[in-house]
C-alpha cells in the first residue's frame, strides 16, 4: 500500500467514517468495539471540528472521502431498466399496466411500514390475491373442472357442442 493510501485511509473506522482516537487506542480498534449483543457499533461521520485539515483549510462542508460511496447510475443517468420489472405497480415502458397491478398495488399498500413479520399476518387476503391473479392457479383447477364435466355430459349424450366448437364449421370466404 502505498504511503499517500495509507494517509487517507489512516483514521477510518469499520464502515469507512472517520473516528476519534481513544486513550492509547487505534482508530479501527475503536471502530470495532462491539456492543453487548456482539454487534460492531455503528460509527457517524466525524464534525469538521473533529478533522484537522477541515479546519485548517476553512472547508464548510464534510469532505467526499468521509462518505461511503453508494452509486445509484440509473437514476444519475435518468434510466428505468429494472425498476419496471421488479415491482409492477412502479412506471411502466410504454404506460400500459401490468395484469396483476391492483392486486400489487393493494398489497403494497397494506404491507408498507408494518414489518414483513406483521405483514404476513395482517395483509394475507391481499397477497393470496396477488399470487392468485399471478399464478391462476385456481382459475386453471376451475376451468379444467368445467371441460372434465363437458366432457362426461358428451360422454353420456346429455350435450352436443355446437358445431364451431369441433370445427366442422362451415369455410368463410
Amino acid at each position: 500500500m502505498s504511503t499517500t493510501a495509507q494517509a487517507q485511509t489512516e483514521g477510518l473506522g469499520f464502515y469507512g467514517f472517520r473516528v476519534r482516537q481513544a486513550e492509547g487506542r487505534s482508530g479501527l480498534a475503536v471502530a470495532l468495539q462491539a456492543s453487548h449483543c456482539g454487534r460492531p457499533f455503528r460509527q457517524a461521520s466525524a464534525s469538521l471540528a473533529d478533522l484537522p485539515e477541515a479546519a485548517a483549510s476553512g472547508e464548510t462542508r464534510a469532505s467526499r472521502r468521509d462518505a461511503m460511496p453508494f452509486f445509484d447510475v440509473q437514476k444519475r443517468l435518468g434510466l428505468n431498466l429494472d425498476h419496471w420489472m421488479t415491482i409492477q405497480t412502479a412506471e411502466q415502458p410504454h404506460k400500459i399496466p401490468g395484469r396483476c397491478h391492483a392486486f400489487e398495488k393493494e398489497w403494497i399498500e397494506c404491507a408498507h411500514g408494518i414489518g414483513g413479520t406483521r405483514a404476513e399476518k395482517e395483509c394475507k387476503i391481499e397477497f393470496d390475491d396477488f399470487v392468485e391473479c399471478l399464478l391462476r392457479q385456481k382459475t386453471m383447477k376451475r376451468l379444467s373442472d368445467i371441460r372434465r364435466q363437458r366432457d362426461k355430459l358428451i360422454k353420456e349424450g346429455k350435450y352436443t357442442p355446437p358445431p364451431h366448437h369441433l370445427g366442422k364449421e362451415d369455410p368463410r370466404p
